[in-house]
Formats: structure tokens, sequence, C-alpha cells
């Protein structure tokens, strides 16, 4: 596979066919992306929420009522929508739950390495939480990086996707109930196939040259 002709090929839809739905099998592999995702010091603060229903889809819409409208559309024609939320705050209980699970999958040779992985978390944790003092920043730049392993993924299965930070964060943490389990969303990305009104569809992919974004040292 060709991942450099995906990336070319890849744009940001801006019209669904609603009658076109993703695979189920397609979309586990997304999910799976998302799970797998990399993050710093394996923090993972990060929770997705999934609409595959017509009701599921406009409770997320809510969220574009009034100046972002815009977007409305491409939440409720899309076959499947994804709320990527960040942890505002550190958990202790959720810092736990990340050591046992690496415990779990074998990634310790011994009590010193588990307490060595345990000790280097919680430094860069308390890092940002009490000399930076930007732990929201810092968890949100996580859920960037899972941002980024959905839309690569998506463009290699040849799903269209839409990343979005225009709503309402307020109406949609309460809408969703995210900040009584301590997140608050991030982005919203939209996934499907693009519709024969998809206007981006049918323009040419545009960067700045190779020449202005690399220094070569």
């Amino acid at each position: 596979m060709d991942i450099v002709a995906k990336a070319r090929q890849r744009y940001t839809v801006k019209s669904y066919d609603r009658e076109r739905k993703v695979p189920a099998e397609t979309i586990d592999q997304l999910r799976e992306l998302l799970r797998l995702a990399p993050s710093s010091v394996n923090s993972q603060p990060w929770h997705f929420v999934v609409a595959a229903t017509p009701e599921g889809k406009e409770r997320i819409a809510k969220a574009t009522d009034g100046k972002f409208q815009y977007n409305a559309a491409k939440i409720r024609d899309a076959s499947h929508v994804i709320v990527l939320a960040t942890r505002v705050a550190p958990d202790d209980a959720q810092l736990a739950a990340v050591l046992e699970q690496e415990a779990r999958d074998g990634r310790f040779v011994n009590e010193a390495a588990r307490t060595g992985q345990q000790a280097g978390r919680l430094s860069y944790t308390n890092l940002h939480r009490f000399t930076q003092k930007d732990v929201p920043y810092w968890y949100e730049k996580q859920t960037y990086i899972a941002l980024g392993n959905l839309l690569q993924g998506a463009a290699l299965l040849d799903v269209g996707a839409t990343p979005m930070e225009g709503f309402d964060a307020d109406l949609l943490d309460a809408e969703l109930g995210l900040r009584d389990k301590g997140f608050s969303a991030t982005v919203i990305v939209s996934l499907g196939y693009s519709s024969a009104e998809d206007f981006n569809a049918k323009l040419p992919k545009s960067r700045l040259p190779a020449d202005q974004v690399f220094t070569d040292i």
C-alpha cells in the first residue's frame, strides 16, 4: 500500500451521502486505532463516544446549534460520528488502572520495572500538574495524536472523515455527561462517504512545498 498516495487522496468531507454506511468491521478497525494511539508516558487521557444511530448523532448535533450550524449536516448525514474527549485533570484511579493494565499485559520484567514506570509517569504528570500547570493542554496534545491516528486510518481504509472544532463544548459535555466522568469534548469526527454535492472532493489538494516545511541539517 502506498501511504503517500493515500495521503494525497485524502480530503475533509464537506457533504456526506446519508445512504452509505461504513461497514461494522471497518468501524471496529478505526475504534482499535483510537485505542492503540500513543500518548505521553502512556497516559491515555481520553474517552471516545461513538454515535451510529440517528438518535445518537442528533444528540451530538445539538452542540452545533446557533453559530456552529454549518457543521450540523456533517454530523447528521455521516455514517458514524465520534466525539474525542479529553480528561481535564489527572485522576489517581485512572493512573492506577493504566499501571495495572500494563502489568496484565506483561510490560514489567520485575517489580523494579513496575516501580520505575509508575515513578516516571507520575513525574511527568506532576510536572504538568504543579510546575507548568498545563495539564488540560498537555492532555489535549495526546488526544490530537489519537485524532491523527483516526484520520490516517480512515484514509487508508477509504473512509471519508471530517474533524470539527466548531461546536459548543459546554452543551456537548452536558448532553453526553462527560464532565461527570472528568472529561471535556475536544474534537468531533464524522465518518462516512462523500456525496455527489461535496465540493471539496473536486478541489486539488494544497500544501506548502517541501522546501518551505523541511530543514535538513
